[in-house]
């Protein structure tokens, strides 16, 4: 899946607009009340949101066109059942699920496919295997079977697992009535929590919000790792002037992430 590419699914992706908080609080109270163009607003202005998600599952070998659009869903569901009331963020409650409506897709279009010599292994090997029971009253050995069949004890092996059926990690496990849980849930994976992703994509909305020098002097500051003096000489201001403009893009970008 291309990174690189502006138009998806005949969006312009480099031209999307972004919605500010209160802009979103006063539309969600407009779609409460009935407007139905304040939806489509919405929709158009969490477009971003969804490129962000889609980002994760770009070692899928699926087409982003498709993602995107699926992703979309995800993301009308969430507006259709976003209560204000809660006092959660938006995009805290979107990003779940445009994951989940993703997760789905791919677990619906990503069968596993077993190679023909694999599946005539394994069949002949079952049928052997039940002679075998028959004729020693004892379930055969894996070397049994390799013997009878003249093939390796592995061939065997990854023959008979690659007919099993497997548990897919989108299988679900519990349904209340609403979302099911599904396998994947329940692993643990401590260097891609989907809490720590969140907290990357609100970071990264913050950061579009500050204007072009701002997200300058934190980038030479907290990547480059460059003081403030160093950061003042390089784009000709004083260090009070960068140490007063670094304090108010920080102030900025935590209002927007709290």
């Amino acid at each position: 899946m291309s990174r690189n590419k502006v138009e998806i699914c005949g969006v312009d992706t480099s031209k999307l607009p972004v919605l500010k908080n209160e802009e979103m609080r006063k539309l969600f109270l407009k779609l409460n009340e009935g407007d139905r163009s304040a939806r489509e607003t919405l929709v158009n202005g969490n477009l971003r949101l969804v490129l962000s998600v889609i980002q994760r599952f770009n070692n899928r070998g699926e087409y982003v066109d498709d993602l995107f659009q699926v992703g979309c869903i995800g993301l009308m569901k969430a507006i259709d059942n976003f209560d204000l009331s809660q006092n959660v963020k938006f995009s805290t409650y979107a990003v779940p699920m445009i994951i989940g409506e993703i997760r789905r897709y791919l677990r619906d279009n990503n069968p596993i496919r077993v190679s023909r010599s694999l599946r005539d292994i394994a069949y002949k090997a079952l049928q052997v295997r039940d002679t075998l029971t028959n004729q020693k009253s004892r379930e055969p050995t894996i070397y049994e079977i390799s013997q009878e069949l003249n093939v390796s004890k592995e061939d065997v092996v990854f023959a008979l697992d690659a007919i099993q059926d497997p548990v897919s990690l989108f299988e679900p496990i519990y349904h209340d009535g609403g979302d099911p849980i599904y396998v994947m849930d329940q692993i643990s994976d401590d260097k891609n929590r989907d809490e720590q992703w969140i907290e990357e994509i609100a970071l990264k909305q913050a950061l579009n919000r500050l204007n072009e020098r701002e997200r300058m002097i934190l980038s030479k500051r907290f990547y480059e790792g460059k003081t403030q003096m160093e950061v003042a000489e390089e784009i000709g201001i004083s260090q009070a002037q960068v140490s007063r403009l670094e304090k108010a893009a920080i102030n900025q970008m935590q209002k927007h992430i709290k």
